[in-house]
């Protein structure tokens, strides 16, 4: 058996039953798929039993920990040669594996990672979400693109794969409860394993379904780009800088606008960013609510960003404490 997809899920038998079935199309057959129930208290068991007919599956059940630990239990479980992640929140369409096999077998990748994309019966939230992800006018733009940044593409657990060698070099997954993705990303390119993007295996991904959740997820982002700059020093890169400054000026701008006469041109960037951002969300989903609700989550994203790096600055770097995280309890999506 060459693939062995293996998926962590956290409360969400909805969502494994569409992505179980989506993988019961794949052009390509040889793989098996093993399903990680992380502690839940909404069992997935019976969902995978009705999809045992169509799939090589396998189903384990442990006490929770988190994301990366449960993917490594899968990989001590898989068969495969090839180990792949997904998120329980997405699905593939039919060519997804086989543009897998295609790429990977071409570039000579030991590890890869696929973009995203928003399908169309995802909610306008969800859709204005993906845009803030995704766009070039957020820090957005490099699931879905060729872009480098940092100077390599590191995959993110939602649509990655490795070789078992990798996997066995590397260890897998560290117990982080955000960011164990670059993490185990990082530690691959540092091995000298060769990493990059297929960009055509890309997967439908719901992410979160409203803002307040959506805040939440970015702002331990940003909190977990310290810890990771800290576990991996170098890997700061400017474009890390980015949402804390935006963050600043917003700050700067409403007081101005507030309290200081005619303060209220120093908001004029932020609002020619923001008709930008609609602009360009409205014409790409067709739809002028998604253009609006992309500008809130864009502000969102930003922000939220924003607040976690400079809080996990002062919480790790200046007052020296471990790592932690105000919202332990979302790290699944």
């Amino acid at each position: 058996m060459t693939y062995s997809i293996i998926v962590a899920v956290f409360n969400r038998p909805d969502e494994m039953d569409e992505l179980l079935e989506s993988l019961t199309q794949q052009t390509i057959r040889d793989f098996e798929v093993v399903v990680v129930e992380d502690g839940s208290t909404q069992s997935s068991e019976e969902v995978c039993a009705r999809y045992a007919d169509r799939l090589e599956i396998a189903y384990f059940s442990k006490p929770n920990s988190g994301p990366g630990p449960s993917r490594n239990f899968g990989c001590e479980r898989a068969r495969g040669q090839v180990m792949i992640f997904l998120d329980s929140d997405c699905t593939c369409p039919p060519t997804w594996l086989e543009h897998i096999e295609q790429g990977r077998i071409q570039q000579g990748w030991d590890a890869f990672g696929g973009p995203d994309r928003e399908h169309d019966d995802f909610s306008s939230t969800q859709k204005a979400i993906s845009y803030a992800m995704t766009s070039v006018l957020t820090t957005g733009g490099i699931r879905g693109s060729k872009r480098r940044v940092g100077g390599a593409f590191h995959p993110r657990s939602f649509n990655m794969g490795l070789s078992r060698q990798v996997f066995e070099a590397s260890q897998g997954f560290s117990p982080m409860r955000f960011g164990e993705d670059i993490d185990l990303s990082i530690r691959i390119i540092k091995a000298g394993f060769r990493v990059g993007l297929i960009p055509d295996a890309w997967v439908y991904h719901k992410r979160r379904t409203d803002l307040r959740k959506f805040f939440k997820q970015v702002h331990n982002s940003g909190m977990a780009r310290i810890n990771l700059t800290l576990r991996h020093p170098g890997t700061l890169k400017l474009t890390h800088f980015f949402p804390a400054a935006f963050t600043t000026y917003v700050l700067i701008a409403l007081f101005y606008a507030l309290f200081v006469p005619h303060g209220v041109w120093a908001l004029l960037p932020l609002g020619a960013w923001a008709t930008l951002i609609f602009l360009d969300a409205t014409l790409r989903m067709r739809s002028p609510t998604v253009g609006a609700l992309s500008v809130a989550a864009s502000l969102v994203q930003m922000l939220g960003y924003g607040i976690g790096f400079c809080r996990g600055l002062v919480r790790r770097v200046i007052l020296n404490r471990p790592e932690g995280f105000a919202y332990e309890q979302t790290f699944y999506k």
